[in-house]
C-alpha cells in the first residue's frame, strides 16, 4: 500500500520522492548535479500566481536568473529593468505634473 503523504502533489515527500527519482545513479555531491537540483525545485515551485507574494517572488525569480545568466541574455535583462524603471518614472512624473497643476491652476 502506498504512503498517503507521499502521494500528495505539493508534499514535501512527494517532492523529495520525485527528485530521487530524476537523480537515479547521480553523484549527489557533485556540483553539477547540485546545479541540477537547485534547477528542478525552481522549474517544480509551485506558488500563487495572483498575490503579492506570488508576483514579489516572481520578480525575484527573475532578478536571480538575469544574475546568474551572461551575455545576451543579461544585456537584454537589463535593458527590460531599465525600460520598467524609465515608464515607472515618467508615471511618477506625469501624476506629479497633474497634482501640480491642479493646485496652481485652483489657486488662480
Amino acid at each position: 500500500m502506498s504512503d498517503p503523504q507521499r502521494d500528495e502533489p505539493g508534499s514535501e515527500a512527494f517532492e523529495r520522492c520525485r527528485l530521487d527519482d530524476e537523480l537515479i545513479g547521480l553523484d549527489r555531491d557533485d556540483p553539477e548535479v547540485q546545479a541540477f537540483v537547485e534547477h528542478l525545485e525552481r522549474t517544480h515551485r509551485q506558488r500563487s500566481g495572483y498575490t503579492v507574494e506570488g508576483y514579489l517572488s516572481g520578480v525575484a525569480d527573475f532578478a536571480e536568473s538575469a544574475t546568474r545568466s551572461g551575455g545576451g541574455r543579461r544585456l537584454s535583462a537589463v535593458v527590460v529593468v531599465a525600460l520598467l524603471l524609465l515608464g515607472a518614472v515618467f508615471a511618477v512624473w506625469e501624476a506629479l505634473v497633474v497634482v501640480f497643476s491642479t493646485f496652481v491652476g485652483a489657486g488662480m
